[in-house]
């Protein structure tokens, strides 16, 4: 059974990620199973200085997912640099670094620190606020998307991979925008922004007020997003939102994506990524397919 897959000259053994954000920066899950096992490593938002993150409260649960408001808390690219990839370049698993700046420049900087043996791919968070344009997240509008990518691309000499957010009205038109700009694949979607209130304290539950929404409540929106950038975008797609299962992933491989990324299942199965890659294989061979690829876009509309 061949679950290989290749993103942009990433290549890996199985087409089962793990989401920024939701997996540290992987060294913390070494306990609980074989790093090797896994797709891809996409590490926690990782930022020019180190970051403190939000105040407490950070994570609530949902009924359907979680919300969480974490504010990018990382030790800074220095750190990770120094102190982390060595660790993680000990595993044969391709190592992806999420990246977040304040302006397009900051985040072309964070691309050229990055150059270094260890690191697959980057994955270019532009969900955060645009300070130049007033704090419009990069991510809302899609000259200022454009813009950043182009700016990644310009000082990468690795695959630069674009996340989208869904806080916006299409989706299509930002995946066509990054994909312009440079972009050799798109990741999609992030969390949706959300909040909760406690009615007894009647005070929002987290600190930030607002937070993101992640987990199954948001997988019907991200199968969603994921088919319509199909449809209008060459480079591949990794799809991420509520992914708790194999049969989740395949959905989004039926859809369009050639790769998934789990994300809020970490924190209920530790192991959910080699999970989800075994149950994908055992889906192939139950249907008599050999190759994970023939499922890539393959849903019927008609």
């Amino acid at each position: 059974m061949d679950l290989a897959t290749d993103i942009a000259g990433i290549k890996m053994k199985t087409p089962v990620m793990t989401a920024s954000g939701t997996f540290g920066f992987g060294l913390e899950y070494r306990d609980f199973m074989d790093i090797n096992q896994i797709g891809a490593i996409v590490v926690k938002g990782t930022t020019l200085e180190p970051r403190a993150g939000n105040p407490g409260r950070r994570i609530a649960e949902t009924p359907a997912g979680m919300l969480n408001a974490i504010g990018l808390e990382n030790p800074g690219v220095e750190e990770f640099i120094q102190g982390i990839l060595p660790k993680l370049s000990t595993y044969e698993v391709p190592i992806i670094v999420n990246i977040s700046g304040k302006t397009a420049e900051e985040y072309g900087e964070l691309a050229s620190r990055l150059n270094i043996p260890g690191v697959a791919g980057i994955e270019v968070n532009i969900s955060c606020p645009n300070v130049k344009q007033g704090g419009i997240a990069f991510g809302t509008d899609r000259n200022s998307a454009a813009s950043v990518v182009r700016q990644v691309k310009d000082n990468s000499r690795v695959p630069v991979i674009a996340k989208l957010s869904p806080n916006v009205t299409d989706i299509v038109s930002m995946a066509q925008a990054v994909e312009a700009a440079g972009a050799d694949a798109i990741s999609l979607i992030n969390t949706l922004l959300g909040m909760a209130i406690d009615i007894h304290s009647w005070k929002p539950v987290l600190g930030n007020i607002v937070g993101g929404l992640s987990g199954p409540a948001v997988k019907p929106v991200a199968l969603r997003m994921v088919w319509q950038a199909a449809q209008a975008v060459k480079v591949p797609l990794i799809g991420m939102g509520g992914i708790m299962t194999a049969e989740d992933a395949i959905e989004f491989l039926l859809a369009g994506a050639s790769a998934v990324a789990v994300g809020t299942a970490n924190f209920v199965n530790p192991c959910a990524a080699r999970t989800v890659a075994e149950g994908i294989g055992e889906y192939l061979q139950q249907r008599g397919l050999t190759q994970v690829r023939q499922l890539v876009g393959k849903m019927i509309t008609q």
